[in-house]
């Protein structure tokens, strides 16, 4: 059995069934799962070919000293924050709390652009996979946020992958356009 080089990989990326597949941009990217307690991280090879868990960090504590550490180690193209939209798509209170999140990120990176990847069940489908790689359920904490940073990532590369364009929403127009609505809520209430 012969292992497959990035290269190799890339080249796969590129057709896929037949159909040209558009190339990702070079540059590292950061994800961020935003949790309750905890915030995991991963990032990205150059290429955009590898999504690699990174760290899990104390949200409230240390969640944004330790990204920003990564930023100014990495130089990334573009951050994605996780976007935990209700499962009918409406943004509910996870969704604001990682837009208000990932807009006070994108100050203190700026102008490294700041994008929220729609991430239902992330978390659900990273414990699966821990699970099924055979880690105990009590052992999950641990890890189970960066799983789920790896898999916001790989949604993210294979959007770009798929359309030749930005994934997800950037998080200064997330808020422009809750802006708008909410206008649009007050004067019809008018």
């Amino acid at each position: 059995m012969r292992l497959r080089s990035a290269e190799d990989v890339g080249r796969d990326d590129e057709v896929r069934g037949g159909e040209q597949s558009q190339r990702v941009r070079s540059g590292v990217r950061i994800a961020v799962d935003l949790g309750r307690v905890r915030v995991g991280i991963a990032k990205s090879d150059s290429q955009g070919i590898m999504a690699t868990p990174v760290a899990t960090a104390q949200r409230w504590k240390n969640d944004l000293s330790i990204v920003m550490r990564l930023v100014r180690t990495e130089h990334p193209l573009e951050i994605y924050v996780g976007y935990p939209l209700n499962m009918d798509g409406s943004a509910g209170q996870a969704a604001r709390a990682a837009s208000t999140w990932a807009l006070r990120l994108a100050k203190k990176v700026a102008p490294i652009p700041v994008r929220m990847i729609d991430e239902r069940l992330t978390s659900v489908i990273a414990h699966r996979q821990l699970h099924e790689a055979g880690r105990k359920e009590i052992n999950h904490r641990a890890v189970v946020d960066q799983v789920a940073a790896v898999n916001i990532l790989e949604s993210a590369l294979e959007q770009e992958r798929a359309t030749g364009g930005e994934p997800g929403i950037a998080v200064t127009a997330l808020v422009q356009q809750s802006c708008e609505a909410q206008q649009r809520a007050e004067s019809e209430r008018d």
